[in-house]
């Protein structure tokens, strides 16, 4: 099974919590990862586009596959940083 997801990747939880209370004012996920994301996939609001397991790092990949579409998960921590990943199908 493959999912489609987007991510806003940060250095610090903090930053996540900030965003997370940003996207809870109505604030636009993509738009949010234009601004703020670390990752090159800032320029296209975050979208991973398609991936199937085994494609990401393993806690990334848990909290991306364990979300519902359109949700949102907490801050998942990798090696890269801090991530807000959001299921969009």
């Amino acid at each position: 099974m493959n999912i489609k997801a987007r991510h806003i990747l940060v250095e610090q939880e903090y930053e996540a919590q900030d965003l997370l209370k940003k996207l809870a004012e109505g604030k636009s996920f993509e738009e949010l990862a234009k601004g703020f994301s670390k990752c090159p996939s800032s320029q296209r609001g975050g979208d991973l586009g398609e991936f199937g397991r085994g494609r990401m790092v393993p806690n990334f990949e848990e909290a991306a596959f364990a979300l519902q579409v359109d949700e949102v998960s907490k801050p998942v921590r990798t090696q890269f940083g801090y991530h807000l990943i959001q299921r969009y199908a």
